[in-house]
């Protein structure tokens, strides 16, 4: 994951919410918009809502890794924001849960190939 690939301005993550679209599942929220680069740029989330630093750690790793896993069959040119809910720990989910719901949702709105 390159520096440039990683959404870290307050500005994005505001145009992210205001203009872009979004999509839930069991274990993720998907919020993107197009960004009008060559490449796509991505974020996770999770609030405390998800548990403890432990937790939410664990949450986030889990999605990095799902994310990696699925990120060679997406479109380039989006702002991606993935954001964990708060059944991810509940539940104790999996990565291979994670990815499932990821793909569900990428498909759901158009973002994979």
């Amino acid at each position: 994951m390159l520096k440039k690939e990683i959404l870290r301005n307050k500005r994005d993550f505001d145009r992210l919410f205001k203009k872009g679209k979004s999509a839930g599942g069991k274990y993720l929220v998907l919020f993107f918009v197009r960004n009008g680069f060559e490449y796509n740029r991505r974020a996770f989330l999770a609030s405390k809502k998800v548990g403890n630093s432990v937790q939410r750690n664990r949450a986030r790793r889990l999605i990095r890794e799902s994310f990696r896993v699925v990120e060679g069959g997406l479109k380039p040119g989006f702002d991606i924001l993935f954001i964990a809910r708060n059944t991810m720990t509940e539940t104790r989910a999996k990565q291979k849960d994670i990815e499932k719901n990821m793909k569900q949702l990428l498909t759901k709105s158009g973002l994979l190939l």
